[in-house]
């Protein structure tokens, strides 16, 4: 059985896939705080940010870690077309949750459907990325560990979502956003230790692309993405300065008239 190295690079890619996760939670939150403050068109922009964020920062998050990831006796590569899948899932499961509790009259069963169906989807998204692994060799799974990772995922989606919906203020956002990423990290991390590799040595050459050819370029451009959005909501009035800055302009207006 090969010798698996989950962190090849040292501390780096633990300490910056959970940096990925927090920003993309942050970032996830603080939209969904708009977004409940909105209505129409403006709240589905904002819900559509905000599952974007949580989704873009769970999948970066994972293939940062993965970056780190290594295997004694073999080369790994990625099957590209499958690693795509994966973040079309990990964006259209957060999506579902994000809009089912942005948009149900009933909050509590959202909650928990969405809760349930953005875990397993964060889940399916972790074992399909690693669906994409290639390697000389036969990769298994501990079935216990693997349990307890889904349910990570669930209980951590379930508490991503009660916290868009019961968090306002931004230091609140701040400390639910680092636990958030605490648990995503557990999750993946989890997820990695139940991996067993029976290493099959071979001279054959593997299809797919390796992380640095493919997944850091993708990540770098989805963290990019996230700082980006992240300045764009920092700059964008929240709707309590909107209506301020409304009623400023009101006497203004009506001094005019007269």
């Amino acid at each position: 059985m090969g010798h698996l190295d989950h962190a090849t690079f040292g501390w780096l890619t633990p300490v910056l896939s959970y940096v990925m996760a927090c920003i993309g939670a942050a970032l996830g939150l603080r939209c969904t705080v708009r977004a409940l403050g909105a209505s129409g068109r403006s709240r589905r922009n904002w819900l559509i940010t905000a599952a974007s964020a949580i989704g873009t920062g769970i999948w970066t998050m994972h293939f940062v870690a993965m970056l780190g990831f290594g295997v004694s006796g073999t080369d790994i590569r990625y099957d590209v077309p499958l690693t795509i899948v994966s973040l079309l899932v990990a964006m259209i499961v957060v999506w579902a949750g994000v809009f089912a509790v942005g948009y149900s009259r009933d909050r509590t069963r959202a909650l928990f459907l969405g809760g349930l169906t953005t875990g397993l989807g964060v889940a399916s998204m972790h074992y399909l990325g690693m669906a994409a692994v290639r390697l000389h060799g036969k990769v298994s799974y501990d079935p216990a560990l693997v349990a307890l990772s889904v349910l990570i995922a669930v209980v951590a989606a379930t508490a991503a979502l009660w916290a868009g919906l019961n968090i306002k203020s931004p230091i609140a956002v701040t400390v639910a956003s680092l636990i958030m990423g605490a648990a995503v990290t557990s999750m993946h991390y989890t997820a990695m230790f139940a991996v067993r590799v029976h290493v099959t040595p071979s001279g054959q050459v593997l299809p797919g692309a390796t992380a640095m050819q493919f997944i850091f370029p993708l990540a770098v451009g989805l963290g990019s993405y996230l700082f980006l959005t992240s300045a764009f909501v920092a700059l964008s009035p929240t709707t309590g300065e909107r209506e301020a800055s409304a009623s400023a302009q009101r006497p203004v207006e009506s001094a005019a008239a007269h």
